[in-house]
């Protein structure tokens, strides 16, 4: 009887875990899109900078969905739209930081694929792919730690709303944000697009101010913030901010 029990719970866990996790659709929705907004504006499919970036980026995802699925399943529901409770400024903000860093992709086909504004060499572009890679990692890290990883800002008292403090956090205070920024800027480098960089500072400024944002309301409302950034002084890049 306990062993049927234990089977019951470990199946229900499954299939909680496959309910959640992005659908095979929702992807290859997303590769599509990312098809097009790289080789669209390249003007051709004989890109070879945007194939391999494609392919790195799909290999990186790959990663992260099954370090995640492994270490917080819960979050692809959770990241799966703007949850009840979001502030209003936090949405608009949010939506800006997607749009932006959408923007890298044919901004960069346009100048490296198509007409040739800033040619670079190939060793800006593996350049790129190392931060990318570490940009990607790092923010996978730094989900797989944070059950309350969610695309927006509140105080998630329906999710038992806990401060976190181990892996990154552990160092800094804002992890994913400064994590994304050196993704984002891989990408851009990784296309061989200097003008790509024009989206990446803006999300830089962006993503500073949603930081200040985001700790105000934390402090404010979430238990145990205020010492953790005591404890914890750096908000992304330790030493210096």
């Amino acid at each position: 009887m306990e062993r049927k029990t234990v089977m019951t719970q470990e199946h229900s866990q499954l299939r909680r875990s496959f309910a959640a996790a992005p659908s095979l659709g929702s992807l290859a929705i997303t590769v599509a899109v990312m098809v097009a907004a790289l080789f669209w504006p390249a003007g051709t499919f004989a890109w070879p900078r945007g194939w391999i970036f494609l392919g790195l980026f799909l290999a990186l995802t790959a990663i992260a969905l099954v370090s995640i699925s492994r270490t917080n399943s819960e979050l692809f529901a959770a990241r799966s739209r703007y949850q009840k409770g979001t502030k209003r400024w936090d949405a608009v903000v949010a939506t800006l930081t997607i749009i932006l860093f959408a923007a890298i992709l044919p901004i960069g086909a346009f100048d490296d694929g198509r007409f040739h504004w800033a040619p670079q060499p190939w060793w800006v572009v593996v350049l790129g792919y190392l931060l990318m890679g570490a940009g990607y990692l790092g923010l996978t890290w730094a989900q797989s730690v944070n059950r309350h990883f969610e695309p927006t800002v509140r105080i998630q008292t329906d999710r038992d709303h806990k401060v976190i403090d181990s892996g990154p956090y552990a160092v800094i205070r804002h992890p994913g944000y400064a994590t994304a920024i050196l993704l984002a800027a891989g990408t851009a480098l990784s296309l061989g697009s200097l003008y790509a960089l024009i989206p990446v500072g803006l999300l830089v400024v962006v993503l500073f101010g949603r930081t200040l944002g985001e700790e105000a309301e934390l402090r404010k409302g979430a238990k145990g913030y205020a010492e953790y950034m005591e404890r914890v002084r750096w908000r992304w890049i330790p030493g210096v901010w």
